[in-house]
């Protein structure tokens, strides 16, 4: 009896009958520059890759499954798990998910705090990508500087929620705190001093002369082939397509902000490490746009909807109804009603999107999570060909997958 497993029809395809020069490597899955569990297995003439395939599975923590054995709101912290390095924007697009579903609306002042939040946790992100990329390069003092600056950022976000990393900063409804005092001054603060620091990591790599020997033509994936392969976020913009869900399919407060959506035609590596710069800026002049709007909003945080979310805890502590309803949505869960969603947001990597199916049960039906990730790592069976061996490290970096939302 032949025994075969998925990597059987890649092995059956590789000529065994070859020179010295041509031999089977695999990068991973415990590689530190393979961003998480990815196995590639590569083939090489000499040092350049011939074929590679990107095999995932080692983190696979049946997240999906997971969401239909919970109810909605058990479900949510779950989310930070899957892209955590920007759990915030996992947390916002689940629960913005369920409440198409529900038909409801936070309310203005929670939508400006999320909106804070997400771009927030956007700058973090792309910091620990600049921080990680340069590591990887070989620029030791970029990865110094870009983690100060993501500490002061994470300091802003464990002020307002109590946590740094797996935040649960977002309620299906709203939010579940408002901001504490003296949080927007430390906000400001830390935004006056960014536009320095990103100029100091552009003065450090940018016209780094090494820097872009190792960025410039390395990874190249034409506009045609991003899109056939679901590209999305800066590894689609990088590509010349501007495309960006903020603008295509405005959620919360984006479509009162003005802002950029900055596109490379460079489809390279370096291409898409000046838009990661250029975004970081964006988000600084998002939020500043956005500090003013919370003093002219009412201090609800989340929205009136007593069949699908809990009173607020006054109501709760002082009126038996609203007590009694409290405890039937904490004991059962909600019920939404029959149907179905699928509602895109733009988080740092992409695309992500949540898809529902409710059969009016406290579970969904079916939960499917659409990650950036995903696309991007498939991508590299195509993307790696026909590259050397030193330039994998450069260009898995330059994709920004993170495998929490790779193995859901």
């Amino acid at each position: 009896m032949q025994v075969t497993n998925k990597l059987t029809p890649f092995f059956e395809n590789l000529n065994f009958e070859r020179s010295d020069n041509m031999m089977i490597v695999n990068f991973g899955p415990q590689h530190p520059s393979a961003h998480g569990q990815l196995r590639l297995v590569l083939e090489l003439d000499g040092e350049l890759v011939t074929k590679a395939y990107p095999d995932i599975g080692y983190l696979h923590r049946g997240i999906e499954k997971m969401a239909e054995n919970m109810t909605y709101n058990e479900f949510l912290p779950t989310t930070d798990r899957l892209d955590y390095i920007a759990s915030t924007a996992n947390n916002y697009a689940y629960a913005h998910a369920v409440e198409k579903l529900l038909g409801i609306e936070a309310p203005r002042r929670a939508q400006v705090i999320r909106t804070m939040l997400l771009e927030l946790n956007r700058i973090i992100s792309h910091l620990f990508f600049l921080a990680t990329h340069a590591l990887d390069v070989g620029a030791m003092s970029v990865f110094l500087y870009a983690f100060r600056e993501r500490e002061f950022a994470m300091d802003l976000m464990e002020d307002y929620c109590g946590a740094r990393l797996t935040h649960s900063a977002v309620r299906i409804g709203g939010v579940p705190l408002d901001l504490p005092k003296g949080w927007l001054e430390d906000l400001e603060k830390f935004l006056d001093a960014m536009p320095a620091n990103i100029a100091l990591y552009e003065g450090l790599l940018t016209e780094n002369r090494i820097w872009k020997m190792r960025l410039e033509d390395v990874g190249v994936i034409s506009g045609e082939d991003a899109l056939n392969w679901g590209c999305t976020g800066v590894m689609l913009r990088g590509s010349g397509v501007k495309y960006d869900i903020r603008k295509e399919e405005p959620y919360e407060l984006y479509g009162e902000l003005e802002f950029d959506i900055p596109v490379s035609d460079r489809c390279d590596s370096y291409g898409r490490y000046r838009l990661y710069m250029e975004e970081m800026k964006q988000s600084i002049r998002i939020i500043k746009q956005l500090i003013p709007m919370y003093g002219d909003t009412e201090p609800q945080l989340m929205a009136h909807a007593p069949q699908y979310i809990s009173a607020p805890k006054e109501e709760i502590m002082t009126q038996n109804y609203a007590l009694m309803q409290h405890f039937v949505l904490v004991t059962q869960g909600m019920r939404p009603p029959v149907g179905e969603v699928y509602v895109p947001t733009e988080s740092p990597k992409g695309e992500l999107g949540f898809y529902i199916k409710s059969e009016g049960e406290p579970y969904a039906y079916r939960l499917k999570c659409r990650a950036p990730s995903f696309f991007h790592t498939g991508l590299l069976q195509e993307l790696l060909v026909g590259t050397y061996i030193a330039d994998v490290v450069t260009i898995i970096g330059s994709t920004n997958i993170v495998f929490g939302e790779v193995d859901r």
